[in-house]
């Protein structure tokens, strides 16, 4: 069974640490430590020698006739002890070789001395003498620290030799070898029983520390899983918003610090809330899964990082060197989840597969640069590649206008657009075919900044549109259509485009409704024309606020047909009153081909029972090929230019003009 990062992050808390056994702790206990214990019995044994030979001054004092002797044997057994100590410390031999010679240094020591100080002639003194004995035994088990067998082993051979020696001394007073034997029997016991309990003290001291450390290894250990829970999406196993903000932070100090650039770029997965409709919450999940692995693998020869930022978005960060190696990147990304070709038939754009759309940003130098300022731009590309019919990434670049500082700049405007007076309203006329008169208009709004200059409306409705201004400014445009053209009737009837974002807004019907109420303007004289484009999803909500406003009486209108992929759909799913046909197709006319097309077009429009009005009539011929098509309505600048409503405020007397070839509004 394959676990997910966040399963066994899971299965490291609650897993119980390894605890050894006991010949395997006592392997460890002799590990343990191991280089401090060889440098403090290299230490003692240059102490103990350098004692040993400084001891030449009681054989002066007490055994003067042999004391050459035994200060050759002091010198010849300390040298060489020491000679083989070195040797096997720098060749590194264990550290129980180590010891054994510090052990054998200790008998020899002894017995070195011993045999040479016997003979003395001065047995009074030298019976005296021995008693210096027992600090061999006292080396052994105190002095260094010997395994107990070892110690005892060196400090029992000390003791044999001793009673052997004795034996020479038998003339002695028998209080005497009591009293000295019993020393000595009980120096050995003693020392030994403390080098026992020593061992013993050391080994818990070992055990003791080895189970802190255990428990501290299990602490951290549990730390760093709760670290990495709290780093870790559950459901991907990537890293969480939290740590990819880190990271971000990171890589941002590295840029301005150390100069080292990279790209950020924010991965949306197309139409995923279709997704999950129509699949369900368990399928979406899995779909993110593969996504995520799919970028996490196309991600790796950039040596970048991914993450999921929430919901259906993730977010990669990669040091690059170029603008050209982030667009190359950000292309992979979205070509690596078109080729895993999983199927989402629930599109309405003419793809069937799930496609990411990827806005990506590169860092740059500018003024006031902050560490959102990167994201920010990623986010706005993403906002175009999404316009431009997602499945694509987008670079943001900072000359462009959509997506420039510029537009951060009319997003700013549009907050103070309507109160300070900034946005204003003109009318295109729409004209009858066959009388030429004026039988509707369509308001088109304008902005202009604060020093007065104009602002293209397809600069401000995008940026209108990815602020939400759009659904204050069509509000106002609605209430002002109905003060400035229809209250008075001067035109029997005004179209208002109306963006998807104020379709899918809870309550938008209601309050147009509002509005008709205030001004007292009945439904049937506003038209609302909606786009056949991408960003508008046929969803129940959108499908209900349509209804809505049928129910007011609002004509409903599509726009642009013929541009978009959905254009059948919607004109099955809504009884159209108008439908608009893009002006991209009259001017194709100039070819056959593209006349067919056109006609074509027409006869199915015509099929389905809607009025049809042409956009982009500028030519007689262009009028003269609407009139011989039979088509219902036309708008364009032979027919009429965009004018302010003054004039369309004509006194109810005055006769209206018909159209005729060649003239112009």
């Amino acid at each position: 069974m394959k676990h997910t990062l966040a399963d066994v992050v899971d299965i490291d808390l609650h897993k119980q640490p390894h605890r050894p056994q006991l010949a395997e702790l006592q392997t460890l206990y002799r590990m343990e430590g191991e280089a401090g214990r060889r440098a403090a019995t290299r230490q003692g044994l240059w102490v103990a020698v350098a004692v040993y030979l400084l001891f030449f001054a009681i054989d002066i004092l007490l055994v003067p006739d042999v004391a050459f002797y035994t200060i050759l044997a002091r010198l010849v057994i300390g040298i060489s002890a020491l000679l083989c100590f070195e040797i096997l410390y720098r060749i590194k031999a264990r550290t129980k070789w180590l010891d054994g010679t510090c052990a054998a240094a200790l008998v020899f020591g002894y017995i070195g001395w011993l045999v040479p100080a016997m003979t003395t002639a001065d047995s009074a003194s030298m019976s005296y003498y021995m008693i210096f004995g027992a600090i061999f035994m006292m080396g052994a088990n105190l002095f260094f620290s010997f395994r107990f067998r070892l110690s005892v082993v060196a400090s029992g051979i000390v003791l044999t030799t001793f009673f052997v020696a004795l034996s020479f001394f038998s003339e002695h007073d028998p209080a005497y070898l009591i009293a000295f034997g019993t020393f000595y029997v009980s120096c050995f016991i003693f020392t030994s029983y403390v080098n026992w309990k020593l061992n013993r003290e050391r080994y818990k001291v070992f055990l003791n520390a080895f189970e802190a450390k255990i428990q501290q290894n299990e602490a951290s250990e549990r730390g760093m899983a709760l670290l990495r829970l709290s780093n870790t999406d559950p459901l991907t196993g990537l890293d969480n918003r939290r740590a990819i903000d880190q990271q971000l932070r990171d890589y941002w100090n590295d840029w301005q610090k150390l100069g080292k650039s990279f790209a950020a770029m924010l991965i949306d997965v197309d139409f995923f809330k279709k997704y999950n409709d129509c699949y369900g919450h368990q399928e979406g999940d899995r779909c993110l899964v593969l996504v995520a692995n799919a970028l996490g693998e196309a991600i790796k020869d950039y040596n970048g990082s991914i993450g999921r930022y929430g919901g259906e978005e993730f977010i990669v960060l990669a040091r690059l060197d170029t603008l050209e190696q982030a667009a190359e990147l950000a292309e992979v990304i979205c070509r690596t989840v078109e080729n895993m070709r999983l199927v989402h038939e629930q599109r309405r754009d003419g793809v069937s597969i799930v496609t990411v759309s990827v806005g990506a940003a590169f860092t740059r130098n500018q003024t006031g640069a902050k560490l959102e300022k990167i994201i920010h731009e990623a986010d706005r590309a993403l906002y175009a590649a999404k316009a431009s019919g997602r499945n694509c990434a987008k670079l943001f670049d900072p000359n462009d206008p959509q997506s420039s500082d510029e537009s951060e700049n009319i997003a700013a405007l549009l907050k103070i657009a309507v109160d300070q007076n900034l946005v204003s309203l003109v009318y295109q006329p729409i004209r009858n075919v066959m009388t030429g008169e004026v039988e509707a208009v369509e308001a088109l709004m304008r902005l202009t900044m604060l020093d007065g200059t104009s602002v293209p409306p397809s600069l401000f409705i995008p940026v209108a549109e990815r602020t939400g201004a759009i659904l204050d400014l069509g509000r106002w445009a609605i209430k002002t259509v109905c003060h400035e053209l229809l209250v008075d009737n001067h035109i029997p009837l005004v179209s208002v485009n109306v963006s998807p974002i104020q379709l899918k807004t809870p309550g938008f019907a209601t309050s147009v409704a509002a509005i008709l109420g205030e001004t007292g303007v009945a439904g049937s004289r506003l038209a609302f024309e909606i786009t056949e484009g991408l960003e508008m999803e046929m969803h129940s909500g959108i499908l209900r606020c349509i209804s809505d406003l049928e129910t007011l009486g609002i004509r409903i209108w599509l726009d642009d047909f013929g541009t978009g992929f959905a254009g059948l759909s919607w004109l099955r799913l809504i009884d159209f009153d108008t439908v608009k046909v893009d002006r991209s197709f009259l001017h194709d006319c100039s070819t056959p081909k593209g006349r067919a097309m056109l006609q074509d077009i027409i006869g199915l429009v015509r099929n389905r029972g809607h009025k049809i009005l042409i956009e982009g009539v500028e030519t007689d011929e262009q009028l003269a090929l609407m009139r011989r098509f039979r088509i219902d309505q036309v708008q364009g600048f032979h027919v009429g230019r965009p004018a302010p409503a003054e004039t369309f405020r004509t006194p109810p007397d005055k006769p209206r003009i018909p159209l005729r070839n060649g003239a112009r509004s």
